[in-house]
C-alpha cells in the first residue's frame, strides 16, 4: 500500500473537522457572549525506519532508511475567552460584563470572569458569558432557555418585573426600591478547564465549583445594564480560513485520487505482465 495515501486521508479528516469547527463559530457570530472556539494542525509522530534484512545484518543494528511521517490532525478545540465587544439594547434584562485586567495563573494565561448559572432540576452549576437574560412568570431572572441566576448566596434572583436596577457591582434593587442581592460572578483561573455544554453554558471539569470574584482585590469588573456583550468570532478572518481549510481539503483530495488511479494500474495492468 502507498504511504502516502494515509497521510493524504489523515490531512482530509483534519481539514474537515477545521471547517466544522469554523463552520459553527460562523453560525454564533451574532450569539451574545460566544467564545470563538480554536484549535490547530498538529503532525502525527514521526516513525524511524530501518532495514529489516536479518541475514545481511545479524549480529548487528540494522541501518537507518529515514523517517516516515504519519499525517497530521486537529488538536482538541478550545475556546478564546477574548472580551467581545459591547452593544447597547436598551433593554434592563440585558447586562454585559466587563473584565479588566485579568490575574494571570500558573500557565501564565489571564483568568476570565462568568455569570453563575443554575441548570438542570438537580441544580447543577454551570458557568455563561452571555448576557441576554429575560424574567420568567415567577419573576426571576434567568437564561432565555429558563435557567436561573445565581446570586452570591447560590439563590436564584428574584426582581420581580423588569423595571430593576443593577450597579457595576451586581448589586439588584427592584422596582419597589428592595434591595434583591447580589449577582455572582465566577473567576476562573484557568479558562481551559471549562468545556461547552451548548446553549452558552461552560461546567467546570474539575470538583467543587469557581470561586467567586466578588470582593477580590486583585479583580476588576464593571456590569452595565441595557448592554450585551456580542460574540468574539471575526466574520471576515473565519470565511478566509474556511476557504483554505476548503481548499487544503481539495489538494489532499487530488493527491488521494492520483494514489488511487496508480493503485488501478498496478492491479490491472501490472498484474497481467507475464
Amino acid at each position: 500500500m502507498l504511504r502516502g495515501l494515509y497521510g493524504a486521508a489523515a490531512g482530509m479528516i483534519a481539514q474537515q473537522q477545521r471547517q466544522e469547527m469554523l463552520t459553527n463559530n460562523l453560525a454564533n457570530a451574532n450569539t451574545p457572549g460566544y467564545k470563538a472556539d480554536q484549535a490547530s494542525l498538529r503532525a502525527f509522530p514521526n516513525m524511524l525506519i530501518s532495514a529489516l534484512d536479518t541475514e545481511t545484518h545479524k549480529g548487528a543494528s540494522a541501518p537507518t532508511i529515514g523517517e516516515l511521517t504519519t499525517g497530521v490532525y486537529l488538536q482538541e478545540r478550545m475556546p478564546n475567552f477574548r472580551q467581545g465587544d459591547i452593544n447597547e439594547t436598551g433593554n434592563s434584562t440585558d447586562i454585559a460584563l466587563l473584565q479588566g485586567v485579568m490575574p494571570e495563573g500558573e500557565l501564565g494565561r489571564p483568568g476570565a470572569l462568568f455569570y453563575t448559572i443554575q441548570a438542570g432540576n438537580e441544580g447543577e452549576v454551570r458557568y455563561s458569558r452571555n448576557g441576554n437574560f429575560t424574567i420568567d412568570g415567577a419573576g426571576f431572572l434567568t437564561t432565555t432557555e429558563g435557567h436561573y441566576l445565581l446570586g452570591t448566596n447560590g439563590q436564584p434572583l428574584e426582581v420581580g418585573d423588569e423595571n430593576f436596577t443593577i450597579d457595576e457591582n451586581g448589586l439588584l434593587t427592584a422596582s419597589n426600591g428592595d434591595a434583591v442581592g447580589q449577582m455572582n460572578i465566577a473567576y476562573a483561573e484557568d479558562p481551559m478547564l471549562l468545556v461547552k455544554e451548548g446553549n452558552g453554558l461552560l461546567r467546570f471539569t474539575e470538583e467543587g465549583e469557581l470561586p467567586t470574584a466578588i470582593g477580590n482585590a486583585d479583580i476588576s469588573f464593571q456590569l452595565q445594564q441595557g448592554f450585551v456583550e456580542r460574540s468574539n468570532v471575526d466574520a471576515s478572518q473565519t470565511m478566509t480560513e474556511m476557504m483554505n481549510a476548503y481548499r487544503s481539503f481539495e489538494a489532499n483530495q487530488r493527491i488521494l485520487q492520483a494514489y488511487d488511479q496508480s493503485l488501478e494500474k498496478a492491479v490491472n495492468e501490472v498484474g497481467r505482465i507475464g
